[in-house]
């Protein structure tokens, strides 16, 4: 019996996927929990129309993701924080103070989770950061760090 699954249902398939299984387990597992439903040539063109949505918003989602990236490409943040003597910070320069910058600095709202410092900055000078806006889309980009009053 061909189903269109509702959930994802293990060792089955995925959820909105059209899958064949035996009656029995059809009629005695999936459709009293509410896992599946028969896949009637109308539920199955409605099952074609959801997916070609999703792919539709896929594409819009890289399209965006890609002209943000190429707008931060080679950009310079300047992060102003608290340092002693040596040019050695107060703590370090997080994600969120680099995304508050970039905001200020360019316009660009970037989430801080999206921010990838390969190691923490913790002191005055040039760092080397990458934006992961999506997955294999990335902007590399340079902060600068100075000293001063916060």
């Amino acid at each position: 019996m061909k189903v269109i699954l509702l959930a994802d249902v293990k060792g089955t398939g995925k959820k909105q996927e059209i899958v064949n299984v035996s009656d029995g387990y059809a009629r005695n597992f999936l459709f009293p929990k509410k896992l599946a439903m028969e896949a009637t040539p109308g539920a199955a063109r409605e099952v074609e129309r959801r997916q070609a949505a999703e792919r539709q918003r896929e594409t819009e989602r890289r399209l965006a993701a890609e002209k943000k990236a190429s707008s931060l490409r080679g950009k310079v943040v300047t992060v102003v924080a608290k340092c002693g003597a040596q040019g050695r910070l107060y703590g370090s320069v997080t994600g969120a103070e680099i995304a508050e910058a970039l905001k200020q600095q360019h316009g660009v709202e970037v989430d801080k989770r999206k921010i990838d410092l390969s190691e923490p900055i913790r002191s005055v000078g040039e760092s080397d950061i990458v934006v992961k806006l999506y997955p294999e889309i990335s902007a590399k980009m340079t902060v600068r760090v100075t000293g001063g009053e916060a």
